[in-house]
């Protein structure tokens, strides 16, 4: 049964939250009307987040990850209209000054951009596409047409006509543009699902670039249990195709279209080692870079924003033959 509230007997003694009687001395006194022992202090009661005075766990308001008395709450923090989450009145968004439903700044952001262009650090839920173990996600950089959330939502009805593939993001490095990020996609269907010819030519007919604005990358993801089952398997797969990209970085600087100082910034090389697992060591050496999930290959700028499907295509067989075990001695480029 749940314990009444107590109250004053007529002795030195107090009715205890549990209904036990016990000296004053022995009770705390909490809320200006609850008198708990030890026990149900411990058992009933948490810690208000911004005052830092002891609460009936009954009377909280607030979350548990925010539990808060309900003066502090009352004066201090709103719930999120959207998602519920507890928020301070300092970090309180509206969506106008007619509009007294509050907002967290993710739900606030989304409102303003829905459909349009995420913010830099927006990350859906993945939706997978595609039958396979190996997965890539494509970020697109494209400039000097505008960040326009119209032109997004253009290029999304197009690449979106039969499915959620892509979204739109800012990016800080573009002058005036913005990044097409797709869902985790395997390489049959993006060669043969995703619309990207109808994509890239709605893009250029909006006027934007990409290789010649100076700015823009091409980056592929790839999710790191497609290098192999366990941990070790993965980060020799690894070290190969580290090994595969220090060996060949001639050919493949002249392939990915960047110049050495571009890559210097951007995709700088770790120095060439004679075996993957000596290149692995060397590439890890002092870094935990490795205990990821995904691989982004940065190094790619395309010349012709059409000639992304054969970017894509050059790295299934990279990653393909660093988990066979082959150790990519010899690179032909057709």
């Amino acid at each position: 049964m749940k314990p009444n509230a107590p109250t004053q007997s007529t002795t030195a003694h107090v009715f205890c939250y549990c209904e036990n009687t016990l000296p004053e001395s022995q009770l705390h006194f909490i809320e200006e009307e609850y008198w708990l022992c030890d026990h149900c202090m411990r058992e009933y009661t948490t810690t208000c987040s911004h005052c830092g005075e002891p609460i009936l766990l009954e009377n909280k308001a607030g979350s548990s990850e925010t539990p808060l008395c309900n003066v502090c709450y009352d004066d201090h923090y709103n719930t999120c209209t959207r998602c519920g989450r507890i928020i301070h009145t300092d970090d309180t968004y509206y969506r106008d000054r007619y509009d007294d439903e509050p907002y967290c700044y993710d739900c606030y952001s989304r409102f303003e951009r829905d459909g349009g262009i995420q913010d830099y650090y927006y990350k859906p839920c993945p939706i997978f596409y595609g039958s396979g173990s190996r997965y890539f996600g494509v970020e697109l950089e494209i400039d000097e047409a505008g960040e326009n959330d119209d032109n997004a939502e253009q290029v999304m009805s197009v690449g979106n006509r039969d499915a959620e593939h892509i979204y739109c993001k800012h990016d800080g490095s573009l002058h005036d543009g913005f990044e097409i990020v797709t869902h985790p996609v395997t390489l049959d269907y993006h060669m043969n699902k995703i619309p990207w010819a109808e994509v890239l030519k709605e893009t250029r007919s909006m006027g934007y670039i990409s290789h010649q604005a100076g700015t823009c990358g091409l980056h592929f993801h790839v999710n790191r249990d497609s290098c192999g089952d366990t941990n070790e398997d993965q980060e020799a797969s690894i070290g190969r195709l580290l090994f595969f990209f220090e060996k060949h970085w001639d050919e493949l600087l002249k392939f990915s279209r960047r110049t050495q100082r571009q890559l210097d910034s951007w995709a700088a090389r770790y120095g060439y080692k004679d075996n993957p697992k000596a290149m692995l060591e060397h590439a890890t050496k002092g870094s935990n870079r490795w205990q990821i999930r995904v691989y982004q290959f940065a190094q790619f700028q395309h010349r012709r924003i059409q000639n992304l499907p054969r970017n894509a295509q050059t790295q299934h067989p990279a990653c393909h033959d660093s988990t066979c075990g082959q150790d990519m001695v010899t690179l032909q480029l057709t």
